[in-house]
């Protein structure tokens, strides 16, 4: 069985902090697809990415995972739409235009987490997408992230 290669790890030049394969010093997370318009990432904390409590993951690095894998889906699904693999052809680019993060628990640093983020809407250049954020079998925390279409060329 073949195993899919992350959308971040086909996105070209991707120098971001939280998704980016090309910044070593960054998270790098990993993004796959689930279901229909339902994608998946499973992050593993390391002990310093803690919050004031050492037993807690901290809540910008939640933030950032969360936007990450939203922004990051919104590419991979431009990219379905368009009718070619990621990373083919005129590079398609998105970026956050709003994010809101509601904390609903504590999220341990200790176990992995799993992200799912479903895009709810799509217009030519925005899209809404949710993403919830489980940590023991529960969801510790959700988000709305509207991710926006920037022109070719803003990532130089």
């Amino acid at each position: 069985m073949t195993t899919p290669t992350a959308f971040q790890d086909l996105i070209p030049h991707n120098h971001c902090f939280g998704c980016g394969p090309l910044n070593e010093k960054g998270l790098q997370i990993k993004s796959y697809w689930g279901k229909d318009n339902e994608s998946i990432c499973i992050f593993h904390p390391s002990p310093h990415h803690s919050a004031g409590p050492l037993k807690y993951l901290n809540g910008g690095i939640i933030a950032t995972i969360m936007d990450c894998h939203c922004v990051c889906t919104a590419m991979a699904k431009a990219y379905q739409m368009a009718g070619r693999p990621i990373g083919e052809g005129e590079q398609l680019w998105y970026a956050t235009g709003g994010l809101e993060v509601t904390y609903k628990k504590p999220v341990a640093i200790d176990k992995a987490v799993t992200l799912t983020a479903v895009i709810t809407e799509v217009k030519e250049k925005k899209m809404i997408i949710t993403c919830d954020l489980i940590s023991n079998d529960e969801i510790c925390v959700t988000a709305k992230v509207v991710v926006v279409k920037v022109p070719p060329g803003w990532f130089e």
